[in-house]
Order: structure tokens, then C-alpha cells, then sequence
């Protein structure tokens, strides 16, 4: 099954807070996917691009544009738990 989400919210230093539909709440750094990912570079070269982010209608991707994604399940599998 492919975890859905239910918020998103962009931090600093390129990292997402993210809260699953199951109550898991994890912080997904994207500094790494930035530097090895085609395309990515664009969420530190674009001014304001890495805070808009946004989650598409399914709850199963997050989105900056046409080309740059980010799939629930890789979120959900190599985010770090939140320890509030």
C-alpha cells in the first residue's frame, strides 16, 4: 500500500516535514537529492522554489514543478522520525 499524506511543510536547509495518514511524522532532508539529481539544483537556484512545494490530489507525490517530484512511499521510507 502506498502511504498517503496528509500535510507537507518545507523547513530550512532544504528539509520537509511531513505527517502520513497513518500518524507517522518524519523530516525528509532533500540536501543529498539536490546535489545528485538532475534537475533538483533548481530547489536551491530558484529563490522561494523549495517553499512552495505542494501535494498532489492523491496525497502520494509532493511537487516544485512540471519536473521535480518526490514519491510518498520514498518519503515515507527514508524520512527520519520526528521526535517530538
Amino acid at each position: 500500500m502506498i502511504p498517503k499524506i496528509v500535510s507537507i511543510k518545507a523547513k530550512k536547509n532544504y528539509v520537509l516535514d511531513v505527517k502520513f495518514e497513518d500518524g507517522l511524522n518524519v523530516l525528509y532532508d532533500l540536501k543529498e537529492d539536490i546535489e545528485q539529481l538532475p534537475g533538483y539544483s533548481d530547489l536551491r537556484n530558484i529563490s522561494g522554489l523549495f517553499e512552495n512545494v505542494q501535494l498532489d490530489e492523491s496525497g502520494t507525490c509532493v511537487f516544485w514543478n512540471d519536473y521535480i517530484d518526490l514519491s510518498s512511499d520514498m518519503i515515507y521510507e527514508y524520512g527520519k522520525p520526528r521526535k517530538d
